[in-house]
């Protein structure tokens, strides 16, 4: 049996290594547009600054590799003009003709670049192959750039502004159109991520969009402009479909190839993965694009399995992702609130504060988390912000959720625990502890958007409350709350706050078992106020000004 299969990214390429594994007699060809093979795409921000300073570690494989090891033809160079079903066949280069019994289809995605003035300037570069980066870099090198500027605030975006702002003497701008970065992830956790890029220099510019692009400045929908040297496009990808949808495959709903739970197309000799297919949102089962390496190397193993008899299928996609934004490191999985809210699903959340390992031993740091679940304690979407230890909470909520496990199973996650490592109440488990407590109407959170006209009790010592506090607020420290509680009204809603929430969650304890119905507490406390009210100021400040 043939098989070949367009495109040689990670799902292409991870199709050919297990089809061979499974059958050592199958005929597998695979056939590349570009020069390139089994690039590590994911690592091309930081080639462009030399944080990786070897073109030889970007290539993950080999044409050689996938010959002499794996039996694999690849054909570089070879662009698939058409597809014909009915004698099952591919034209390359509209010229040869090539046979097949099974055909896979994972051509990837390309940069989308928008239809606006100036957009083919030379100095304009997008980021997807290995080639892109060495233009980039030959650039910044022939003409000593020294403003360079990134459109889109996405995880490429994100690193590519960073790895610029790594290079001597470039100042970087960072424009995106919505009202803050990271889409995956919601404003709270995005406010860290915010405030650490103009901490390291890079300039935000938010809820704003190019209209043009001049020779030396790019003006922008507000009006204003600012000088470049370089930009770089990563305002997202759009599935290449070009070849599905000219021999008369499915499309799905959002753009990309629609196929079945074993990776099939609408032809049943043909299968698609990768950044080019529409797959299934695993908590909402809503049709998604999701252009991510790991379900892309899945769906690979998934589509040879299926080819060489063997039933496999794709359990959907979770979405757990991860970035390093500096110093700091962000993930999530699931949905955002952000994303609920347009889908119209009802949901909880809560906020904590969890230390990377135990506080008491030396070098812990601190990690915001954010869950969403809904009232049957499902776990919707969780997030995190910090610098150690962030992707391996993330990743133990992500294993939970694919297992249909609930914000209290999160609490009977038994987890490695020593001193330098976690704490015996891991952050995971606290997580689990909140979200319990809240179903249960222990506590009733608030957060950050309720405290306009509330009234706020700082529950903190007096001096903590004297060095910072939320204005407006009245301070009784928590012990105090069981004989000063009459100072407290019982009609107008109470919102109770600490450092990080905790305090205020035992305090509300305090008031609710005294007849007190209308008392919240400030999830993640003050921390987490004084982050948001960091990148509000700053980002209204810098708005204006520019």
């Amino acid at each position: 049996m043939k098989t070949v299969i367009i495109g040689g990214g990670a799902c292409g390429a991870s199709t050919a290594a297990r089809l061979r594994r499974l059958d050592d007699n199958a005929e597998i060809l695979i056939l590349e547009k570009t020069q390139e093979i089994s690039i590590a795409n994911c690592g091309l921000p930081y080639y462009c600054s030399n944080v990786i300073d070897s073109e030889a570690a970007m290539h993950v494989s080999s044409v050689q590799k996938f010959k002499n090891l794996l039996n694999v033809d690849i054909k570089m160079g070879a662009n698939v003009t058409e597809i014909n079903r009915q004698e099952k066949y591919v034209v390359v280069n509209n010229a040869d003709k090539i046979y097949y019994d099974k055909l896979v289809l994972t051509p990837g995605a390309s940069p989308f670049k928008p239809n606006i003035e100036g957009i083919n300037n030379p100095k304009i570069f997008t980021v997807r192959m290995l080639a892109d980066a060495e233009k980039i870099k030959a650039h910044i090198k022939s003409t000593n750039a020294k403003n360079a500027v990134v459109v889109g605030g996405g995880f490429i975006g994100v690193e590519m502004a960073e790895n610029f702002a790594e290079i001597p003497d470039i100042k970087t701008t960072l424009i995106e159109l919505a009202p803050h970065i990271l889409p995956p992830v919601d404003k709270e956790t995005a406010a860290f991520a915010q405030n650490e890029m103009r901490n390291n220099g890079v300039e935000l510019i938010l809820s704003d969009g190019v209209k043009a692009f001049k020779d030396n400045e790019i003006e922008l929908n507000s009006g204003n402009k600012i000088p470049y040297d370089i930009a770089v496009l990563a305002i997202g990808v759009k599935p290449e479909t070009s070849l599905a949808k000219a021999c008369g495959l499915e499309i799905g709903v959002t753009g990309g190839v629609k196929v079945n739970e074993n990776m099939q197309t609408s032809d049943p000799d043909i299968y698609a993965g990768g950044d080019s297919v529409e797959v299934k949102d695993f908590v909402t089962n809503t049709n998604v694009l999701i252009p991510l390496a790991g379900p892309a190397n899945r769906q690979g193993r998934i589509i040879a399995d299926n080819i060489a008899g063997y039933k496999s299928i794709y359990k959907k996609t979770i979405g757990s992702a991860v970035v390093k934004v500096f110093d700091l490191t962000v993930a999530s999985v699931g949905n955002s609130e952000e994303s609920l809210i347009k889908k119209n699903i009802p949901y909880w959340k809560t906020f904590t504060f969890g230390f990377s390992h135990a506080s008491y031993y030396p070098g812990a740091t601190r990690t915001m988390y954010k869950l969403l679940f809904n009232n049957e304690g499902k776990i919707l979407g969780a997030q995190a912000v910090g610098k150690e230890g962030v992707e391996k909470r993330i990743d133990v909520i992500a294993t939970s959720m694919r297992n249909g496990l609930t914000v209290a199973d999160l609490i009977d996650s038994e987890l490695c625990y020593a001193p330098p490592y976690s704490s015996a109440k891991d952050p995971v488990n606290i997580l689990g502890m909140h979200a319990d407590n809240i179903l249960k109407g222990f506590v009733k959170p608030a957060y950050y958007e309720d405290i306009k006209d509330a009234f706020l009790v700082d529950i903190r010592t007096k001096e903590e409350f004297e060095n910072e506090t939320i204005d407006g607020a009245i301070n009784i420290f928590t012990p105090e709350l069981r004989t000063r509680y009459n100072e407290i009204p019982k009609d107008k809603k109470v919102i109770l706050f600490c450092n990080t929430g905790f305090q205020s969650y035992v305090a509300s304890r305090i008031l609710l078992q005294r007849g007190f119905n209308n008392v919240y507490s400030l999830t993640a406390g003050i921390t987490l106020y004084k982050e948001l009210k960091k990148d509000y100021n700053t980002t209204s400040k810098t708005y204006q000004k520019i």
